[in-house]
């Protein structure tokens, strides 16, 4: 496998927002673009930070007063899966349509066996390039 550079693989489209937005708007932005996070940047387009959907997580974690609300009212119900004998390239072809982090891995007997996420794959292409230099 050859060497590719992080420009020929990075995204370009970048969604910003300054150091004093509200983290309402953050959330808005962020699921108005179908996006995992946003870039925090100063006037000079410094960046300063970066907030994710994982700080969402802990941001309603740790509100108060908790809010009594199910996640029923907002999981996915009709979620795209995996088996365990699907093909790694399918599965992130899927994923990349789709603009999924997660897959969960089912099995029709055992039910949910596992997951495979974005990070499982990069991991496993590093894997693969390393075997491929040596």
């Amino acid at each position: 496998m050859e060497d590719v550079f992080v420009a020929r693989v990075m995204s370009t489209a970048l969604h910003t927002v300054t150091p004093d937005t509200l983290v309402e708007d953050a959330a808005q932005l962020i699921l108005d673009n179908n996006i995992s996070s946003v870039v925090v940047v100063d006037g000079e387009n410094r960046l300063k930070g970066i907030l994710t959907t994982t700080d969402f997580v802990d941001i309603v974690a740790k509100s108060q007063p908790k809010a009594q609300t199910t996640v029923e009212r907002y999981m996915t119900t009709d979620v795209i899966t995996a088996g365990a004998q699907d093909s790694i390239l399918a599965v992130a072809e899927s994923m990349t349509e789709h603009g999924f982090h997660h897959m969960p891995v089912v099995d029709e007997e055992e039910g949910v066996i596992g997951m495979i996420a974005t990070s499982d794959l990069a991991a496993y292409l590093s894997q693969t390039g390393k075997l491929a230099r040596s």
